[in-house]
C-alpha cells in the first residue's frame, strides 16, 4: 500500500510541475544551482566573518559580491541531520535522521534531486553523502558492511545522475590513506615519501558497487580539489550540453582528521601542528571555491547560477583547545546554542541578487529546497506535507524583512525555537526553558525568561505544536496522502 501511495505522489508531482507556469518566464534558460557545504567550519573560521588568521580570499570575494547571511542556521548541530534538511526542506526529526550516523534518507521523502529531474535538470553530488550507507557488499566507512541493508540509501536511489561520494569523513589530504597522528592525537601530519601507509577505510563511490581504486593517483593530494574537480567536470559537461544542473558539493574539510598539504601548512608559520593543518585545509578549500566561481564565469553561466555556501554545524572540539572558532557565539558542535548551529552563509546569484550586501534575516539550510523549488517554477502536489523552510526569493528581492514563522530545532535532549528576535532554549527536552534576546545578546549570556514571561509562553505554545507536528511526520503520517 505504501508503495502505491508513493507512486501516486510522484505521478501527481509530475503532473503538477508540468502544469505549473515557470517563474522564470522570459529567461533564456532555467537557473542552475550549486550548493557548497563545509564540514565543521565554525562561524568565525572565515575572513568575511572577521577571522584575521585563516586565509579565505575567495570566500571573502564571494561574500563581497553576493548576499552575506549573518544569521544563517544549520538545521542541526551535527552533520547528517543538517544534510537531509538541504535536500528535503524539512527538519531532521520529520524523516528520522536524528543525529550523525543515524537513519537514512527515506524513499518516501521527495528530494531536491528528484524534483529537479522532473524539470529536465542534470543532478550531481560530490564529496560527503552521509544520508545513508553506500554498499551492502563490503566494509566501508562508518556503517557500510556486507549484508547491512537497513540504512542503504545512496545517491543513485534518489535520482542523482553523476556522483563521487563517500559515506562519511576522510582525511583532508590523501583521503584514502590514514595520516600520521600528531601530538596528543590533535594534529595530523601528511604522509611523506617513504612513510608507511595504510588504507583509511572509506571508499569514493561513483555508482552501485562502483568505486575508484583507493590506490589511484587521482585520489592523492588535497581532498577538496578532488571533490571540486569532479564537480567542475560535471558542470562543464552540463553547460556544454546546454542542460540546467544541480551540483551539490559537500567538502569534508575541516572535519577531523584535518591534514594540510605541505604548501598549505607552510602558510601558517608559528602555528601548532593542529592549527597549521586546520588552517591550511580551509585555505585549500577556499582555493576550490575560487576555481568554482571562475569556471562558472568562463562558461558564461555565472549570471544565472545560484551558488550557496555554508557549513553543516559549528566547530569541533573545546574552545581554547581546538582551533575552530564560533566567533562571538556561545556553544560549538553538538550544541543548539548559537555557536553550534549559526554558521557561515553566503548566496551569490547575480540574476536574482543584483546588489551585494548582508542581512540579519534568520534563514537556514531548510530554506534551500523551497527557494529552489520556487525559482524553478514548482508547485508541490501535496500541500499538506509540512515544510520547515521558506522561499528566500522575496528576501533577495528586498520584499521580506522578517521571517513569518520561527525556526525550530531538536537534537537529543536539546530543543530551541528562534524567531526574528528571541530564542527559546531547553537542554532537558523541554522540562525547563531559557529565553534570550538575540538582538541585544547574540552571545546568549543572559536568560531573560523571568522578565519576558508572555513572550516565553507564546513561544512555548508554538514550539509544542511544532514538535507534535514533527512527531506525526516521524510516524509516517505525511506519507499517507
Amino acid at each position: 500500500m505504501a508503495g502505491k501511495s508513493l507512486v501516486s505522489f510522484r505521478l501527481l508531482f509530475c503532473l503538477a510541475v508540468c502544469l505549473t507556469p515557470s517563474l522564470t518566464r522570459g529567461a533564456e534558460a532555467p537557473p542552475n544551482f550549486v550548493l557548497v557545504m563545509c564540514d565543521d567550519l565554525g562561524w568565525g573560521d572565515v575572513g568575511f566573518n572577521g577571522n584575521q588568521v585563516i586565509k579565505t580570499p575567495h570566500l571573502d570575494a564571494m561574500a563581497a559580491a553576493g548576499l552575506k547571511l549573518n544569521r544563517f542556521y544549520a538545521a542541526a548541530p551535527v552533520c547528517s541531520p543538517t544534510r537531509g534538511s538541504v535536500v528535503t526542506g524539512r527538519h531532521p526529526y520529520r524523516y528520522g535522521i536524528y543525529f550523525a550516523n543515524v537513519g537514512h534518507l527515506k524513499t518516501e521523502e521527495f528530494s531536491l534531486y528528484e524534483a529537479l529531474k522532473t524539470k529536465g535538470y542534470r543532478t550531481g553530488h560530490f564529496g560527503k553523502w552521509h544520508l545513508g550507507t553506500l554498499t551492502t557488499k563490503i566494509k566501508d566507512a562508518n556503517r557500510g558492511k556486507s549484508g547491512n541493508k537497513e540504512d542503504y540509501s545512496a545517491p543513485w536511489h534518489h535520482q542523482v545522475d553523476v556522483c563521487l561520494v563517500t559515506e562519511s569523513k576522510v582525511p583532508t589530504w590523501d583521503p584514502m590513506l590514514a595520516p600520521k597522528n600528531g601530538a596528543k592525537q590533535q594534529g595530523w601530519a601528511a604522509l611523506k615519501e617513504g612513510d608507511a601507509s595504510k588504507f583509511y577505510g572509506t571508499h569514493y563511490w561513483t555508482g552501485e558497487n562502483q568505486f575508484l581504486d583507493p590506490e589511484s593517483q587521482e585520489l592523492g593530494g588535497d581532498d577538496s580539489k578532488i571533490v571540486m574537480s569532479h564537480a567542475l567536470d560535471f558542470i562543464r559537461d552540463s553547460a556544454g550540453k546546454k542542460k540546467p544542473f544541480l551540483a551539490v558539493v559537500w567538502f569534508h574539510a575541516p572535519h577531523l582528521p584535518v591534514v594540510a598539504g605541505p604548501e598549505y601548512a607552510a602558510l601558517y608559520p608559528g602555528a601548532t601542528e593542529y592549527e597549521a593543518n586546520f588552517y591550511g585545509c580551509i585555505t585549500a578549500l577556499d582555493e576550490q571555491v575560487g576555481a568554482l566561481r571562475q569556471t562558472l564565469r568562463d562558461l558564461g553561466v555565472a549570471e544565472n547560477t545560484m551558488v550557496a555556501f555554508c557549513s553543516d554545524n559549528g566547530p569541533e572540539g573545546q574552545a581554547g583547545k581546538a582551533p575552530g572558532s564560533a566567533g562571538p557565539f556561545r556553544g560549538r558542535k553538538r550544541d543548539l546554542l548559537e555557536g553550534g548551529v549559526r554558521v557561515p552563509g553566503i548566496i551569490e546569484w547575480p540574476a536574482r541578487i543584483s546588489s551585494p550586501g548582508k542581512t540579519d534575516f534568520p534563514c537556514g539550510t531548510v530554506d534551500y529546497f523551497p527557494t529552489i523549488m520556487e525559482a524553478a517554477g514548482f508547485a508541490l502536489p501535496d500541500p499538506d506535507r509540512p515544510m520547515d523552510g521558506i522561499s528566500l526569493l522575496p528576501l533577495f528581492a528586498g520584499e521580506m524583512t522578517s521571517r513569518p514563522e520561527a525556526m525550530g530545532f531538536q537534537s537529543q535532549n536539546q530543543v530551541a525555537y528562534t524567531d526574528n528576535q528571541y530564542k527559546l532554549y531547553s537542554q532537558d527536552n523541554g522540562k525547563t526553558w531559557q529565553l534570550y534576546d538575540l538582538h541585544a545578546d547574540p552571545g546568549e549570556t543572559t536568560d531573560i525568561i523571568s522578565s519576558h514571561g508572555r513572550v516565553a509562553d507564546k513561544m512555548m505554545e508554538k514550539v509544542d505544536a511544532w514538535r507534535a507536528s514533527c512527531q506525526a511526520s516521524d510516524q509516517g503520517l505525511d506519507y499517507k496522502n
